[in-house]
């Protein structure tokens, strides 16, 4: 059963990507029939010539759907890798799969709100691969205290928050895409002519995305949720601790790097509420803040499981 549920989310998920991709290139590929007088470049406005007819062909009500089998049939499957019978298998290669499947679920609810297919094309493949991992990495047990409700409790807010950091960071990489596109075409005086051709998959892409604007709103709300629940898993896990251990903080790696994450996202959106900090800086310190909080388990656990062979949980 695991198997089938394995071909399935891979399928499905890489399916779905191929599609996108195909759409994409041909219509990089495709001339631009009539002649218009020339505009200037948007900021990733998604309403070019381009990317209202590849939206047309790659995420209708079909490719909605079978993305919601996906994630079905990715969430099922998590649940029956972690919780065999009743113990609790976790590690970082389940920790990846769960971030991005609950990352490609908030894409889901997202795509009903805004046109976010460039955002898709970098997460569907990421989804696909993190899903397989656990074939690979085992990962490890659990089970002394996988049944406390203050550890689901902690378990459940983490996840959600990691998924909720990965979509901002790919949010702020497909940001950083447009903004050093846009001054590439400022600074060779370009204007997009639609008697010519339609500029190339990477220019058919970039006009996927909404305006920068309302990708930065987006992108801070995202991060806001994320924060409040990063907070609650720091909490929740010194109370969990405390109560596993008799110990309220134990500064392993875990724990200085989940630390040091909150910080440097708490300083993002104090310095975006004081005053008003955006642009290439902002949004690579949030690649940054979620590097570090992926080190925080991720990172420290493959050094244990894989370099050093140690499973600690």
């Amino acid at each position: 059963m695991d198997i089938v549920l394995y071909a399935l989310t891979v399928l499905l998920y890489g399916g779905l990507c191929a599609a996108d991709w195909r759409a994409l290139r041909r219509a990089g590929a495709a001339p631009l029939l009539g002649s218009v007088p020339p505009v200037p470049v948007t900021l990733g406005a998604g309403a070019g010539l381009g990317g209202d007819a590849l939206r047309a062909r790659t995420f209708g009500p079909l490719s909605r759907a079978l993305l919601f089998v996906a994630l079905a049939a990715h969430g099922v499957l998590l649940h029956m890798t972690i919780f065999p019978a009743n113990e609790m298998v976790f590690g970082f290669a389940f920790a990846l799969s769960a971030m991005f499947w609950l990352g490609a679920g908030i894409y889901w609810i997202e795509s009903f709100f805004f046109a976010l297919d460039g955002l898709r094309l970098l997460l569907l493949p990421l989804a696909a691969v993190a899903s397989v991992l656990p074939l690979v990495f085992g990962g490890v047990r659990v089970l002394p205290y996988a049944a406390a409700p203050m550890f689901k409790l902690h378990f459940v807010i983490a996840n959600i928050a990691y998924g909720l950091f990965a979509i901002a960071a790919l949010h702020a990489v497909l940001m950083l895409a447009v903004e050093r596109r846009l001054h590439a075409l400022k600074g060779a005086g370009f204007q997009r002519n639609a008697s010519n051709r339609g500029g190339g998959w990477l220019s058919n892409w970039i006009e996927t995305l909404p305006p920068l604007l309302t990708m930065e709103k987006l992108l801070f709300r995202l991060i806001g949720a994320g924060f409040v629940l990063l907070t609650a898993t720091l909490v929740s896990g010194i109370v969990f601790s405390e109560q596993l251990i008799d110990r309220p903080l134990s500064l392993d790696h875990k724990t200085v790097f989940a630390i040091l994450s909150w910080l440097m996202f708490g300083a993002l959106l104090t310095a975006r509420k004081i005053s008003g900090w955006r642009g290439r800086a902002a949004l690579r310190w949030v690649i940054a803040s979620f590097i570090a909080l992926l080190l925080a388990y991720v990172g420290s656990r493959f050094v244990f499981e894989v370099l050093l062979h140690r499973p600690v949980v």
